[in-house]
């Protein structure tokens, strides 16, 4: 079987969907401490010459920028997982550094949404629900959802 989103091990299947992230949190650190460094000797450099009100609104700057980088840094690794292996469909996703694991009988799974639907692609079975596809464009859900569909037949 052949598939777009999917890597292959053996007998396993996984799909990895995570959010797209132009800076990793190691990078932000880097690129915060490189802006409070300019800021701050641009601050000094005019509260020495007299604009004193400069350095205390540098520091306001600062913890805001570095609030803002906290929210972006604790949701940079947000992601979902969906591995299938044997009669096994587990489900795992992080938010903010939080793990939700599902665990889900392959047999008895059920995948909507039906083709063209734009809507998170929604995993059931045995009283259970969890949505999955946050972090998949909305016109690809439905390909990303038979594909899933295909991997349970398969078996």
């Amino acid at each position: 079987m052949v598939f777009r989103f999917a890597t292959v091990t053996g007998q396993r299947v996984d799909w990895r969907l995570a959010r797209n992230c132009s800076f990793t949190p190691a990078q932000l650190a880097g690129m915060y401490l490189s802006l409070c460094a300019l800021s701050l000797a641009i601050a000094v450099f005019f509260w020495m010459h007299g604009a004193l009100l400069v350095l205390p609104f540098t520091g306001v700057e600062i913890v805001a920028l570095g609030i803002a980088f906290l929210v972006y840094g604790r949701h940079a690794a947000d992601g979902e997982r969906i591995s299938l292996e044997g009669t096994r469909l587990v489900v795992e996703r992080e938010t903010a550094g939080r793990l939700e694991r599902s665990e889900f009988d392959r047999q008895w799974v059920r995948v909507e949404p039906k083709t063209g639907d734009r809507s998170l692609i929604t995993l059931s079975a045995q009283g259970r629900v969890v949505q999955v596809g946050r972090f998949v464009r909305p016109e690809l859900r439905a390909a990303l959802a038979s594909e899933i569909r295909m991997a349970l037949r398969a078996a």
